[in-house]
Formats: C-alpha cells, structure tokens, sequence
C-alpha cells in the first residue's frame, strides 16, 4: 500500500519559510516546483521491502536423553520440588531460549494434533527473515530519511548571583565550534527575571549535531538592561568580596530596568558538551557509560585548560523524554569590561575577563534522533532482547513523524528496546516532544550546516542572518542600530515589510529589531544575529536599512529617547550570497532613491564617507541556489513550461547539457528539484526533450551515486528520492512510466540493433535499479489514484492491467536487459549480478501492482533465457532472481499462468531447484537448499498462515517436490549431509502438514516409491540423531578438520541448520564486545573461555567441539536444547508419519508389500537403535501397541524375523535403563510381542528364541558386574534391573498399573484382535517364558562375577559354562557353543571324560533336531542309545530347536557332518580316558551314516577302530589289577564364606592317580586364595558326620572323603567288605551315581577300640546326575547310611576273603596259555589268608569273639554265623592250596611249603575256638 507520510523535516517550525508576502508562484513554475517538492507529503510504499508479521518463535523444552545409567528424569523432578515456592519464577522471567520471546497463538479447535512439534523451529531457531533477507545479493536495504547525529536540548533552569537577582537578564545560546571559530546554529534566546518574580521561560532549545566532538560547545552571552551612568554598575556582581545588594541599590535597579529597554552585554561563558577524550574519530558513537553522551561538563576556557567546574547532577525528568538530562551549573561566567570581540573568546589570557560571582543552571538533554543512534545502542550492548536486529533500516528511525497506521512494516509488532537506563523507547510510534505543532515551549535551532551539506535539501527555508559586528566612530557613544528590510528606496517613509524574527519566541514577524547597546565605546562591537525572512523572487530594489541610534543613560525629565546618528543600506541581490565581511559607509540621512548611484551624490556621509560599518551575512535558502547553471536551468525550464507554443530554441537543451558541469554539493542540493523537472520534461516532452532529459538524468544520478560519500549499491540519497520524495507530480500529469520505459527501450534497442549508443548506456546499466523503481513507483502511484475514491480504505486495490503497447515496450526493454545479464555473467562482470538482482526486484515489485500474470510473462521470459542447468554463474544469477521474487509477500497467494494451474511461481521454483541439486557446483546445491528452507521457515512463522487449510495449501504447493525426489533419488543421494539435512526438514514440514488424503495419493503410486519415502525417513531418523558431546569427542577432536565451502562460518552445529553458526558467532562476537567495552582494558581476554574464544576462532576450520566449548554457557546450553528439540520433533514426526501409514496400510489402501511391511520395520528398527528423548519413548510404545494390533501376523510371521530380533534386543536394551519411565515402557513392549505371539503364533516357544537370543547378544553389551571396594565383584545395577523387568514382565497383579502408566488402555492385553476369536493370553505361559529368560540372567551373572577366579577354581568354572548351557538350551546354536566352551574347559583340565560328554551332548542336539525333521540316518533308538552314554541329552530342545529359525541362529547348521565330527571328537576324549566302552557305543551311531552315504572306506576306518576298542577292553578286563577309570571323593563344604555351597556336599570325580592328599591340597589352594586374612580353613581328618551348627563360627571347614561308587546291581546292605575287581566281571558301562564309603566308630566315644568294639557305618551317597557328566563334580542329594556291630563286622570280613578266593578258583579261564596272570592272583590272596603271623586276620577274630567275655555277649545266631562263616573260609583255602600245588612249578615249591604250614598251624590255633574245625577239614 501506498502511504503518504509526513516529511521528516528537521526544519523548525521557527524557521520554515512561509510566503509571508502573498507572492504568484504560478509565474515562476520552477519555484512552484520546488516549494512543492518540500512540501508535499512523501509517499511511500509499504510493500516495497517486504512486510512480514512473524509469530513468536516456539519456545523449547528441555529433551532429556537418558542413558542406560542415568535417570535425569527424576533429577529434574526432585530439583524442581526443592525449589519452594517462594523462588518460583514465572513464566516470563526465565529468558526465553528461542531467540524471541513471545505466546506462540494456536486455536484449539480443529488443529490436527501432532505427536512433537514440527522440527522446523528447531532446525532453524533463529530465523530471522530481515537477517535472511539481507543475505540475498542485491538485497534492497530500506533508507531511512537522511537525519543527523544528535539532537540536544538546552532548557535555563535559574541565575544567581551572590550580590541578588534583582534586574531581568537576558540571553543568548548556541553551539559554537572552537577550533574553527565558527557558529554551529543560530541563537536560541531566553531571560530571567528578578528573584520575586522568579519566572525563568520554561522553553527548551534544541539543537542539533553531527557527532561529539570536543571542539564543540555552547556558548552562552548574558545581556542586562543598559547601566545607568551613576547609577549602581554592573561591577557589583563581580566584587570580590561577598555582600548583598543594599536595599536603596535593589530599589535603584529594579526602576531603571523599567525605564530603560535597551540592553547591554554583560558576560558570558562557553560549555564544553563532550569530554576531550572523545574525539571526531569516535564515529559518532556514544561512550555508554556517561549520561550524555558521551559527558556533559561545563569547562571553562581558563588558561587554555578546561577545568570541568560544572558539577554534574543526574536528575533524569521521567515525564520528558527518553534521553537523560544532566543539571549543569556553570559558575565561571566572564564578566565583559568592554565590548569584547570571538577573538577574545579564545584568549583566555587577556585579563579584560573578571568573573562573575554567579551561577547558570542549565538542564542539559541529550535525544536519539536518529539510526546512528539506534546503532550506538546495540553497540553498548544495552538491548536486551537478542533478536531484534537493530541493523534493521525499516525503522527510519527511533521515532518517526509519521502518521502511524499499524502497518509500518515489519516493525509493527511494537516490540519495546530496553535502553540502559531502564526507559524504553517504544519502537514505532512519533513521540510528542518532537513535534514543533505539539509543544510550543521548544525552539528547534537552525543547524547552519544544513547548507553546506553534501546532500539533497529536503525543507523549504529562505531566510538570511544578519551580524553587525563593528562600528568606528571619531567618538564615545552609546550605539544601537535598528535593522529592517525595504522592498525600495523610493518613499523613504513608507513601512518595511514584516519579515524580521522577533527574539521571543511564538510571537510574530515584525518590521524592524534593534541589536545591543554599545555604552561609552568609540568603537562599538556587537554580538547580536538577526534574522530575516525573505521573499521568494527578489528585486534588484530589495535592500536592507540598518539606522544608527544614540541613547543617554540617565533620567533628566523622562525617559532617555534614542537619537538617530545615520544611516546604511545592503541590496539583497548583490551581497545576499557573501560570505565575508561587508564594510558600509554611513550616511547622515536618508533621501528617496537613496540607492541608487544617481541618488549617491547628494547623500552626506559619517566620517568622511569611510566604510565604518562592518558586517557580516550568512544566506540559508533552498528555493535560491546558488549556482548559476542551476538557476540558468530553472529559467530555461520556466521558459519552457510558460511558452504555449511549441517552437522552443536550443536553449533549455544547453542548460540540460550543462547540468553535467555543475559542482556537486549544488547538484545534490538541489537533487529532488532538478530530478523532479527532468522527469516532467522525459514525461511531456518531445522525442529530442525527452532523450536529452533521460541522457542528463542518467549522467547525474550515476554521478549521486559514484561521488557521494555513501559506497552502498544503492545511493542513499537516490533511495530516499526514489522511496519517499517521487510522488510523480501528485496526479496533476500523466505518469512518467510509460514515457521512461519508451526512452529507456528505445536506448536499449538501438543498443541491440548494433549502433553506438555511447557510454551513457552502461551508465543506466548500472542505474538500473534506479529507473526500474521510478517506473515501479509511478505504477503504483497510478493505481493508487485510480481507485482512490472507488474503493472504501480497508479493502484491497485490485491489481492493474498494464495497457498492451506499455507492457509490450517493458517487455521488450525486459527483454533486451535480460540478454545484457546473459552476456555480462559469461564475461563475469559483477554490473551483470547487481542487474540482475534490479530485474527480480523489479518484478517483485510488478507482483504487487500490475497483474501477476503480466509478471509470469516477465518471469517466464526470464527462465526461457536461462534454461536448464547453467554455467554456476548464470546459475547462481537465476537462482538469486527466483529467491527474490519467492520472497513476496503474496508468495502464497500467487495464481497459476492459466486459471486451472496452481501457483506459477511456486512450481517454477520447485523445478529450478530440484535441478540445482544436480548441478556440479556444490555452492549453488547449499544455496538451492537454503532457498526452500528459508521460505518454508517464512510460511511457518508468517502470521497470516497459521489456520490448518492454510498451513494444508502450503504443504500442497510443495508437495510436487518430494514427488521429484522420490522419482530421482540419486540426486538426493549425491548431496551432502548438510543440504540432506535441509532437504529432509523440508520434507518432513510439507509431510506434516499434509491430510490424509493427500498422503494416500502419495503412497499410493508404486511399493518401491513408497519404499524410497521411508528411506527418506531413515535418513531423517539417521542424520538428526542426537548424539550427546561425549559421543562426537573421537570424531571431531583433530584441530583442523576438513574447512567447508569456502571461508563459512564456524560451524558449532552440524544438525542444525547453517544460519544458526552465524547466529552463534555473531552472538559471541557481540558477547566479547560487550564485555570488552565494560572492561579497562580490551585487549586483554576476560576469561580464560573468551580467550578459548579468540584462538578458536583464529584457527581455520576449528572442529566443533571445540567451537562448542568456546561458547558462552548460556549460548551452548542454547545450542543443545536446540539440537535436543530437533532431533525429538524429527523423531516425533516420523513416528506420526509411520502411524498414519500403518493406518492406512491396515486398510490396504496404498501400495506397499504386505507380505513384509518393510517400510513399517525398517522405521521402527531406525527409532529403536537410536538415541532418543524420554518424551519420544512415551509416545512410541502406545503407537507400537497400535502397530502390533493392526499388523501383528505380518510382523510376526517368519519373514520378519530379523526385525523382532532387533525389536526384542532393544526391548531388553531399554529394560536395563535407570529410568523408570523407560524401562516400564520396555516391559511393556515385552507384553505387546508375547501378546501378538499369543495370537499370531499360538505359542510362545519361538518368541522365547528370539528373547533368549538377544538377552545372551545384550550380556555382552551390558556390565552385568561390578566391582566392590574391596576388589571383589557384585552384581550391577544393570542386571538387577534387567531381572527387575523380567520379573515385572510376568506380573500380573502390577500390569494394569503398569499399562496406565504407559499411557495404554488397562485392557491393551486383554483386548482380542479382530480375527481371532477367544482370549489366549495366559499369564502362566508368560511366566514361564520370564522364568526361562531370568535363568539366562542367572547364568550369565554367575559367569560373569567368577571372572577373577576362573583360572583358580577350575570346578566352578565348568560349572559356570554348565549353566550357561542350560539356560540357553531352548535355542542350539548357543547351547552348542556354551558346551563347546564347556569342553575346552575340560580339555584343558585334561578331564577327558567330561570333555567327552560335552562331544556327545553337542551331537546329540544336532541328532534330536536332525531326527525331529526326519533326516531319514537316525531314529529314535539311535537317539535312546546316545541317551544312555549321556543321560543330558534331553528331548524337550527338539520341537523347539527346529522352530527357532532366527536370522543368524538355528537348524541350518545342525547337518549330519557336524553331529558326525562331535561323535568322532567324543570317541577320541572317551579312549584317552579310556573308556572304551563308550567308544564302542559311539562308533556304531558313525556307521549308519557311513552305510547311508555308502562310505566304504569311512566305514573300513570304523571297524578297525571298533577292532582296536573291544581288544582294548578284553586287554582291561584280563589284567589281574582291577581297571579303575577314576577315583572319587566325598567333598562337603561349611561356612559362610563359601556362599552358595554352604552345607553342601559334592561328589568329585578325579583321575586315577589322584590321592586323597592331591585333591586335599588342591582344594584348599582354591578356597584359601578366597580368603579373608582374617579368616582361616579347616579340613576336618575324618569322615564322620559334621553337625554345622556345632562348629566355630567364622571358620571355614572342608571335609574330604575317599568315596567308591556303586554298582546298579550291588547289594548295599551286604555287610561284606567291597573289593571291586570282584564286580569287573563283565563288561558294564561305567556309569554311576551312588557312592558309598565306610567309617570305623566305637560306641563308648573312642576313634579306634578293638575288633570286639568296632562298630562300621556305611554310608551311601546318591548325586543329582551320573559320572561321568559334563561337570567333574554332582551335588549329593541324598545320603543313607547303614551301621554294622562289631560281630557283623568280623563276618563281612571273612566272608569277603573268603568270596574273592572263591572267584579266583572258579573264574573260566579261556585257555591254559593263561595259567600266570591266576597264578599270581591266587597267591597273593592265599598269602593274605593262611600266613598265621597275620594278626588281623582270622584268628584275631577268634580271639576277639570266641574266647572269654565277649563269646557270652553273642546272640547264638551270630555266634553260629560266625563259626560258620570260619568253617567255609578254612575250606576254601584249602581248597586252593591244592589248586596251587596243581598250578606251580619248582620255583613256587618252598612257598607252598610254607602256605601248607601256614594253613596246618591255623586250624590248630583255631580249634581252640572252634573244636569243630578239625572234624570238618
């Protein structure tokens, strides 16, 4: 919209020219034009830089990222809690972190709701479209009207003197510049009067100023009434001695200063305003730490030093304004003795100056007027709010007088500055104060270096300063002179014209003024400044009268009357513009024509006609320029707009031409005017006119633009013509634009038909911009007129239809700039950049005018001229033009080229960028991407578009974009990370806010495209993962990673986006100034960060991190919530996405491959292996309950094994987590998969595979220990939660809590799926299958705490990788490892038997699984048979083991070859432990699949093997010492320190050669390494029953028993001694689990008695498990024990001797070859038997029991067994002496001899017990 805005017109209101004297501009149309030109209100158009209403940026919440150990969750909760409520903040006081801190508006209706927030305020959270768009090359910056520096007021607060204030005093201030000794502004005046009537004038002067400077200061002159001569002397005040006025001297005073109107001038003072530190240097920037800027102190000029005497009050009027007033009071006033001149001004040292014994109080103010001012601010660093960005030019300024209609661009949002002291400037809005109509009480000064500035006029002034200075006369005089202004000489007493300024202000112009009187001075100096206002067209006969008076300073009758002495006069046409001084003569009286040189003889002049008379002018006018091209131009042109008839001469075309000549400043001056006139001519004038008018404009704007100061693209001065003053005649002609852009084209035509056109034509290259915006403007400004009264103001003004042959002459204009563009770039000149950036502003500008499809023309135009892929220059060109015009505020609301289309521009966009993205440059591809980012932030903040169908239209312009993606995805894929990052967050905006149907479409197209869309999403999931610091430490550390595209910015961020490090190194920029500037010295860093900071940033390419640790805390805690917030809002979208896509595909009603759900699994996967926030696990887990519903027979089936692997891996991942939040919610997780298992599967056989698997996958992952203080490990804190939730898991009595908690409905396992019919949840199964994976835990846990003392305890090693093996039976391959690990164990221990059963167990898995599926070489009793070898071969693996087909595990590796290469293992571990026997039941499992496979050779191996095993048997069973595979031992543990095996008691299997004092010293090696120092192992000697309550507390106890294991046949209760060669008899598998050992006792207490005393206790042990078994050690699990008396005893024992000499006699013996092996037998048993000196033997037991006491104890049963038991044994023997008489030779002769003797000398001491005997042998 256009705006009419006030001028800002510095121009007081005090000095702006009125025509006071009713003057016909009309007849001059130069100066109606140029009175018009400043006075006419700017126009201005709103629309030109964008208008842009942002929301406020979303505030962030701090993610929380927990690991699997912390539980920041419940930190934050308890730190909140502790904070009491007294010490709450509010909402408002904590600082916003999202750069602005505003509500952000939604209605709650209606919105669609969103898992997250969109990702795109994190990515981009410090957007800032004025910063964006300053980026843009070519970017068009907004001109505030020129304005100066500082403006400051000066109000008098009060006088006094030490003798009274009695007189009225009057005064004069201004600024006056010391070094130049020049006058700054004009006199601002004011008066005091009298202490009684104390009533200083309450008006403020205000003065304006460059920039501080030292040199400049105030000077203040003092004026009294005239003395009375006699009277009391103005000496009073300056008596050095204090005193009063008398009362008859006050009384005197107080008449004569009623008397007597003339002044005198009495003293003065000079105020320095700025401190000498600060000099012009200082660029006009504030020091912020002083008041006024940069320091108010009155300093007097004494002795050339300023002593800053004036003290300095801070007493800062609220009420007045927003600057600060300083109170000065300045005591050093110089009394004036005589008429002092400026030259005594700056000699202190003449001693002419007494000071006065006074005081001035002066309220000293200093006010922003201005941007420099605005910039000062920022540079102090006193704005608090970080995102208003004070570069910002929109403001024109701090306050504007601009009528404020709410649309005043972006800054409308009425953000409030905080300025250093508390007040706040309110961004918009004109403040009263500063406008003259509002407070009369201010006198705006006028600045004199207005004209003599190098910059346009833009207020009417024409008025003229008069100085009298100096009159000589012959003698003393009291002198004044009365000024006034004649329009002729021609009747001498007719009135002047009222033109004079009178001194006080607001009263009116008056006819004459009189200066100061000059007491008793025969040279009289005054300092008054008189002004005039002039007439516009002067006269030759327009002159100035000044008259002489002398006046008598003391009453005779009356009152003194002033005396005329002469006369002078000054025509205004000669001497107006001088400079210098002027000298005048002084006549004695005036006659008519007095000046003219006719009149000149009859005149009588004053001191012989001597030039007396010294003054000085100074001419302030902008309607009179000084330089003569321009008025001769002026005439010309008035010639030429009165002349009626079209014959003009040559003349107005030579003053065109000599425009070119003029000298700078006057051309600037007079910049607006002549423009405006040049302009009328190329509007109205003939062809020649209007080429030689456009030729001169050209020539002089190109001139503003290259001379001026300003080095912008864009002059300063030409903008504000352009922005403000070109109101295109106010509709009094037709527009300009269609007479420029004819000119303009018909130059570039001939350009383009090859003639010479001359330089001229780069020049409006180069210009462009300029004449492109006047053509725009005049457009505007048309449209505006033309329906200015049609339409009510708050509607829109329709767009305009440019006329067919003017939009055919810029089309063509268009047409032949566009291929100077195309030329230029390929030569690189950068004119062809900045012309093309004119251009797209130039239709972005016609987008708000005319109607857009007139535009399209323009832009398609363009885009045919650059089609395609580039050169990058021309690329970058037309990617500059496209971000420019997509930057418009109706971007959105742009119609199609035909009505059916969408949005033209939109879609052009869409297509140039996907191609850029295929460009080589790689710049162009970051700046493509950064393009769609910044509008899209652009939509998403823009006010306008926050309902949902707006926020849907969008997201439906952009769609097509993702469509080209999906189709070309190379060319995503060949981006890099940074623009996939931009991309994919445009992706995911335009996703999000999409309908349904629209992402049905979508998906609906083809199943790869719709897999491409997820990948998208895994690259989105994958690229913005947050990663804590610790995580990028080892990535980024190296000091000079790899620098980007050229020389960017640090990069702090990788995931956000890239403005965000130029947001964050511009922040810690400004941070180090600002704490540089509160600091003394700023070359030193601050802190040991700043200087951090400052090396960094001094390196190249510094990594991340360390740019990261360089930050402010407050901006790198920023920068991780940001990053925090981003990855959660990416997360929480793709997670949206995938819900409504698994809602959609639940319905079938988009492509997708159902049989797997890829798309589905493969996200869900990405969310679970990736760092996320708690917020998003909360989300997730209703979701996946969702998911599984919908989708649970998909998910489950076999095909996706893979991903439930995954799922449960990361289930039991989060189930170790700290956090309950999160670890409840994977419990959850844990239930949804039994229940789909439930449903889908029927069983839950395979999901417990699957959990066992990824538990023994997580144990290497998870630290299941951890260590003690004392060096010992424990159990973690990990592993109790993991059994935590595995317990929960199966809890039925928390699960509806739990389900709440997680945000599910109570019933979420209940609820039956659609298809299936009955409830078939069963908590019971579920416990089970938490009771199989808490057993893992178990085992797992075991393993790992005997860490330290596996290679000690060998035992409990086996053991360990025993349970292992158990728990992880249900899946084979791991049961198969953790047995294989089991046999190494063995094999190391050299325990081959064991390692053997380890071989077998393995094949026999593989057998079972092979057999379950019918592999046709085993059968059942193949299977049976191995079971017997080892009985852990068990046969509930088997259903299980072929249904656990998982991804990396199950049957594809139990093959035939593999159970054949264990069987072959176990039969080469069973023979080194020679137990051949069980090789022989192995082998003959081998041969069926030799059969099978026809593997005659393999078979041939076989039986020879087979041969070799059975001789090796026959070989074990002939040898005459009894085969013992191993010995076994009886090991009982007691004691606390022996943990779980407390009271326990272990059947050792050992080797053959192991002795009880091996294994004793062995095991106490183990458990003493265990021990405390301050505890202590016992081994108990004996083998009787330990009661464990009995024994010492503290100490541990090891008791170690030889044991004998039992036969399966063997009669225990037999009270025979065991001798075990007796058993050998046939070959018997080796296998045991009952062990017996016998323990001698006596009843009365004592060890050891005699036969007649020793009782037996036998005592049988049986194991859990046989031997041999995996282990080398079975827990005892029940133990009997039987007691044999004494009696009993001595039986067993005969009857044992006599057993085994039976067996020797009977044993068959194949053949008589074996005579020798019996022969030694028998004798060693005969020798043991018969020899009589064998005192324990038979006869002891006669002795013992037959003879005496005991005989009579004997029951006579026992008494017979006993004599029975003797008979049989002496028979026996017998008996076998004969045998071996039989079997010996003549070697053995003696020996038998002495057995017979032996035996004779036996029966004889036996039948002295038994008489019997001799009768039975």
């Amino acid at each position: 919209m256009l705006q009419l805005r006030h001028r800002r017109d510095s121009t007081p209101a005090t000095t702006r020219w009125q025509n006071k004297f009713d003057e016909k501009l009309e007849q001059w149309p130069h100066l109606s034009e140029l009175v018009l030109c400043y006075t006419t209100d700017w126009v201005k158009d709103e629309n030109k830089y964008g208008h842009y209403d942002s929301i406020g940026l979303v505030s962030f919440e701090n993610q929380i990222y927990e690991g699997p150990d912390t539980d920041i969750e419940t930190e934050m909760r308890l730190a909140s809690a502790r904070r009491t409520k007294t010490e709450d903040t509010t909402d408002d006081d904590i600082p916003s972190t999202s750069g602005r801190q505003f509500a952000e508006v939604t209605s709650v209706e209606s919105v669609p709701k969103h898992f997250g927030a969109s990702p795109l305020p994190a990515y981009e959270p410090a957007f800032d479209w004025e910063n964006e768009r300053l980026m843009t090359f070519g970017q068009r910056i907004s001109e505030a009207p020129i304005s100066h520096g500082l403006k400051i007021s000066v109000k008098v607060q009060s006088l006094s003197f030490q003798a009274g204030l009695v007189e009225p005093f009057h005064g004069t201030i201004c600024l006056y510049n010391r070094e130049r000794r020049e006058k700054l502004s004009e006199d601002f005046h004011f008066h005091v009067l009298p202490t009684e009537i104390q009533d200083v004038n309450a008006s403020r002067g205000i003065f304006y100023l460059d920039a501080p400077s030292a040199s400049v200061c105030l000077l203040i002159q003092l004026e009294k009434h005239a003395t009375e001569e006699g009277g009391v002397s103005s000496s009073v005040y300056s008596r050095k001695e204090p005193g009063h006025l008398t009362e008859r001297e006050r009384q005197k005073l107080q008449v004569w200063s009623q008397i007597m109107p003339y002044r005198e001038s009495f003293a003065w003072a000079v105020v320095s305003l700025f401190d000498n530190g600060i000099g012009v240097a200082s660029g006009g920037s504030a020091s912020p730490s002083s008041p006024l800027a940069p320091s108010v102190s009155g300093s007097i000029s004494h002795e050339g030093v300023f002593e800053p005497s004036a003290k300095i009050a801070l007493d800062g009027k609220l009420g007045y304004s927003s600057g600060n007033s300083v109170i000065v009071e300045i005591s050093n006033l110089s009394k004036v003795k005589e008429s002092y001149t400026e030259d005594s001004l700056q000699d202190p040292k003449q001693k002419a100056h007494k000071p006065v014994k006074g005081v001035l109080r002066l309220e000293i103010e200093k006010h922003q007027n201005s941007h420099t001012d605005m910039e000062n601010i920022s540079e102090s660093g006193s704005v608090t709010n970080d995102s208003v960005d004070l570069g910002d030019r929109l403001a024109d300024s701090a306050f504007r007088k601009l009528p404020h209609n709410g649309s005043e661009g972006p800054q409308s949002c009425n953000s409030k500055w905080n300025l250093y002291d508390g007040r706040e400037i309110s961004r918009n809005g004109s403040n009263a104060h500063e406008n003259p109509d509002l407070s009369i009480d201010e006198f705006h000064t006028f600045d004199f270096r207005t004209t003599m500035r190098n910059e346009p006029f833009l207020q009417l002034f024409h008025c003229l300063y008069v100085y009298p200075l100096t009159v000589s006369l012959g003698r003393k005089r009291n002198l004044f002179i009365q000024v006034e202004l004649r329009e002729d000489d021609v009747d001498v007493g007719r009135q002047p014209l009222e033109a004079m300024y009178p001194r006080e202000s607001g009263a009116s112009l008056q006819k004459f003024v009189n200066t100061q009187v000059a007491v008793g001075a025969r040279v009289a100096c005054y300092h008054d400044e008189i002004k005039l206002s002039l007439p516009a067209v002067w006269t030759p006969s327009h002159h100035l009268l000044f008259t002489f008076f002398h006046i008598d300073l003391q009453t005779k009758q009356e009152a003194p009357k002033p005396v005329v002495v002469g006369y002078a006069s000054l025509p205004l046409s000669t001497h107006a513009q001088l400079r210098s001084e002027i000298c005048l003569p002084i006549m004695r009286e005036l006659v008519p024509h007095y000046l003219q040189d006719a009149g000149k003889e009859r005149l009588d002049y004053l001191e012989d006609g001597k030039n007396i008379f010294k003054l000085r002018l100074r001419l302030c006018s902008s309607l009179y320029p000084a330089n003569e091209r321009i008025r001769d131009f002026f005439l010309e042109y008035d010639r030429h707009t009165l002349r009626t008839s079209p014959p003009w001469g040559s003349e107005l075309l030579e003053a065109i031409n000599s425009l070119k000549n003029v000298d700078s400043t006057a051309l600037l001056q007079f910049l607006h005017p002549i423009l405006n006139m040049l302009l009328h001519l190329i509007g109205n004038g003939g062809e020649t006119l209007q080429v030689a008018a456009f030729r001169a404009m050209v020539n002089i704007v190109t001139r503003v633009q290259q001379e001026s100061v300003d080095d912008a693209e864009r002059n300063h001065f030409l903008v504000n013509y352009v922005d403000y003053a070109f109101d295109d005649f106010g509709g009094r002609q037709p527009p300009v634009y269609p007479g420029l852009s004819t000119v303009w084209g018909s130059l570039a035509r001939s350009k383009a038909k090859g003639y010479r056109v001359g330089p001229v034509y780069d020049d409006v290259l180069a210009m462009a911009w300029f004449f492109l915006e006047l053509i725009v403007k005049s457009m505007a400004l048309e449209k505006s007129r033309l329906f200015y009264h049609s339409l009510s103001t708050d509607e829109d003004i329709p767009p305009m239809q440019l006329k067919e042959g003017v939009f055919r002459c810029i089309m063509q204009l268009y047409d032949c700039l566009l291929t100077e563009v195309h030329e230029r770039c390929k030569k690189g000149l950068s004119l062809a950049k900045r012309l093309n950036s004119s251009l797209a502003f130039f239709c972005y500008d016609l987008l708000s005018i005319i109607e857009p499809r007139q535009v399209f023309e323009l832009v398609s135009l363009y885009l045919d001229k650059f089609s395609g892929v580039c050169q990058s220059v021309l690329h970058d060109c037309k990617l500059t033009f496209l971000q420019i015009i997509c930057d418009h505020d109706l971007f959105v609301e742009m119609p199609g080229r035909d009505p059916s289309d969408r949005n033209y521009l939109s879609s052009v966009l869409i297509q140039e960028l996907f191609l850029t993205w295929d460009h080589e440059d790689l710049s162009l591809r970051a700046k493509a991407a950064r393009i769609i980012v910044v509008l899209l932030c652009k939509h998403e903040f823009d006010a306008r578009y926050q309902k949902p169908e707006d926020k849907l239209y969008i997201a439906q312009l952009y769609l097509p974009l993702v469509g080209q993606i999906l189709d070309e995805m190379p060319v995503f894929y060949n981006l890099n990370s940074v623009e996939k990052r931009e991309v994919l967050i445009v992706i995911l905006q335009i996703v999000r806010n999409l309908d349904d149907a629209s992402l049905v479409k979508a998906w609906q197209q083809s199943i790869a495209r719709t897999r491409l869309f997820f990948k998208l999403m895994e690259e989105c999931l994958n690229l913005f993962e947050h990663r804590k610091p610790a995580d990028s430490m080892l990535m980024g550390c190296s000091s000079r990673s790899p620098v980007g595209d050229g020389p960017a910015s640090p990069k702090y961020s990788d995931r956000l986006s890239p403005t965000v490090n130029n947001y964050l190194s511009e922040a810690s920029r400004q941070e180090v100034r600002r704490v540089n500037s509160q600091l003394s010295s700023p070359s030193q860093p601050y802190s040991l960060r700043e200087a951090l900071a400052q090396a960094q940033s001094s390196r190249i390419g510094a990594s991340a991190q360390a740019l990261r640790e360089s930050l402010h805390p407050m901006l790198r805690q920023k920068l991780e919530l940001w990053e925090e917030n981003l990855s959660a809002s990416v997360s929480h979208q793709v997670l949206e996405i995938t819900e409504k896509f698994s809602t959609m595909a639940a319905s079938h009603s988009i492509s997708t491959d159902y049989g797997k759900l890829d798309c589905i699994t493969a996200i869900f996967m990405s969310f679970f292996s990736r760092n996320q926030p708690l917020a998003f696990w909360k989300t997730l887990f209703p979701v996946f309950n969702i998911v599984f519903d919908l989708h649970g027979v998909t998910l489950m089936a076999r095909e996706n094994d893979r991903f439930l692997k995954q799922i449960t891996f990361h289930l039991l991942r989060l189930a170790v987590f700290r956090n309950e939040s999160i670890r409840k919610r994977a419990v959850v997780g844990l239930q949804i998969l039994v229940k789909s298992s439930f449903y889908y599967i029927m069983q839950t056989a395979r999901l417990r595979v699957m959990l066992i698997i990824t538990l023994s996958e997580l144990m290497s992952d998870v630290q299941v220990t951890q260590m003690k203080s004392d060096g010992t490990l424990e159990e973690s804190g990990e592993a109790r939660r993991l059994r935590k939730s595995l317990e929960e898991m199966a809890d039925e009595s928390k699960s509806s809590n739990l389900l709440r908690d997680c945000g599910l409905p109570e019933g979420a396992l209940a609820t039956i799926p659609e298809r299936s019919a009955e409830n078939k949840w069963s908590w019971s199964e579920v416990k089970y299958l938490s009771d199989s994976l808490l057993l893992a835990l178990d085992a797992s846990l075991e393993h790992a705490l005997l860490g330290s003392v596996m290679s000690m305890d060998r035992y409990a090693a086996a053991e360990s990788f025993y349970k292992l093996a158990m728990a992880f039976a249900p899946v084979p391959d791991l049961h198969i490892m953790w047995l294989l690990h089991l046999c190494d164990a063995h094999q190391e221990m050299q325990s081959w038997a064991e390692a053997a059963q380890c071989a077998v167990a393995v094949a026999g898995v593989v057998m079972q699984a092979l057999e379950a599926r019918n592999d046709g070489v085993w059968s059942k009793d193949h299977v049976t048979a191995l079971r017997k070898i080892c009985p852990m071969v068990s046969s509930e693996i088997t259903s299980e083991a072929s249904a656990a087909e998982v991804e990396g595990y199950g049957a594809s590796k139990l093959t035939v070859d593999s159970a054949v290469k264990y069987l072959q293992l176990a039969n080469k571990l069973f023979s080194q432990a020679e137990l051949y026997h069980f090789c022989a039941s192995i082998l003959e499992l081998v041969i069926p699949v030799n059969k099978s496979r026809r593997a005659y050779g393999q078979l041939a191996k076989c039986h020879t093997l087979l041969t070799n095993i059975y001789e090796s048997i026959l070989e074990q069973e002939s040898s005459p010492i009894p085969f013992t595979d191993a010995t076994y031992y009886r090991v009982g543990f007691y004691g606390e320190r022996f943990g779980k095996l407390d009271k326990k008691e272990y059947v050792y299997r050992e080797p053959r050669d192991v002795r009880l004092g091996d294994i004793m010293e062995k095991l106490s090696h183990i458990y003493e390494s265990r021990m405390d120092g301050n505890e202590t192992l016992h081994i108990i000697p004996d083998s009787r029953q330990v009661k464990a309550d009995e024994l010492q507390p503290g100490v541990c106890y090891l008791q170690i028993t030889a044991v004998d294991p039992v036969m399966e046949d063997e009669d225990l209760g037999s009270r025979r001694e065991r001798i075990f060669s007796l058993s050998t008899g046939s070959v018997r598998a080796r296998v045991f689990d009952r062990f017996l050992f016998d323990t001698p006792f006596t009843k009365n207490g004592k060890t050891q008695g005699g036969l007649e005393d020793q009782w037996k206790r036998r005592t049988v042990l049986q194991t859990r498990g046989s031997f041999p078994a995996l282990v080398n050690r079975l827990l005892v699990i029940k133990s009997e024990s039987l007691e044999f008396s004494p009696v009993e005893n001595a039986i067993g024992m005969i009857e044992t001797r006599t057993a085994a000499l039976r067996n020797e006699l009977e044993e068959p013996r194949s053949s008589e070859g074996d005579q020798l092996p019996r022969l030694q037998s028998l004798q060693r048993i005969l020798q043991g038997s018969v020899a009589v000196q064998v005192n324990s033997g038979v006869l002891s037991v006669c002795t013992a029991f037959l003879s005496g006491e005991p005989a009579t104890r004997l029951r006579s049963q026992e008494l017979q067994q006993l004599i029975a038991a003797l008979l049989e044994f002496m028979a026996v023997c017998k008996r076998a002496i004969r045998v071996h008489f039989r079997l010996i030779g003549d070697e053995d002769q003696d020996f038998h001899t002495q057995l017979v003797n032996g035996f004779q000398s036996l029966t004889a001491e036996l039948s002295h017990y038994i008489p019997a005997i001799l009768s039975e042998l």
